[in-house]
């Protein structure tokens, strides 16, 4: 008799990557949030139609928010509904989390990014940081030590 594999818990892949935060920020702080989404997005989503390029996260009330996220919609969508591709989505996030969030952004320079969407187990999560902008300069630096890193690692090929 065949052996069955058990399940995997530790099942998780990558749904949409945010590069441009990775650029434009110096990352502090990493947070795992469930999101709140309807049916329409979801299949959006495993379709993989998902931008979180220009999407931001904003606390109100004690809540977490995601805005400008972009699902957009499968031809296929369900017809009752009316799709809102770049609307607001609510961020699951424990209390403790939301305050450590609200304390951070109340400094000056401190914001609060979207990093990647993956799924974790059947449920869709989304990786949030604390994050505080780059200056030019910053921006020039990491740029060079990048380029110094791959030319390094060719150099070490070569030889």
């Amino acid at each position: 008799m065949a052996k069955i594999k058990p399940k995997s818990t530790a099942t998780s892949s990558m749904i949409a990557k945010n590069k441009k935060a990775f650029h434009e920020y110096l990352i502090e702080e990493r947070f795992e949030a469930g999101i709140v989404l309807q049916g329409w997005e979801i299949k959006s989503i495993r379709a993989g139609r998902v931008q979180l390029t220009d999407s931001h996260i904003h606390v109100k009330n004690n809540e977490a928010w995601l805005f400008n996220a972009l699902i957009t919609p499968l031809h296929s969508a369900s017809t009752h509904v009316v799709p809102v591709p770049a609307g607001t989505r609510k961020l699951l996030l424990h209390r403790r989390e939301i305050n450590k969030l609200l304390g951070k952004v109340d400094i000056k320079g401190y914001t609060i990014v979207p990093l990647a969407m993956y799924w974790k187990g059947s449920r869709v999560k989304i990786e949030i940081a604390i994050a505080k902008g780059k200056q030019l300069h910053d921006k020039r630096q990491a740029s060079k030590e990048h380029d110094w890193k791959r030319e390094k690692e060719r150099l070490f090929k070569k030889s």
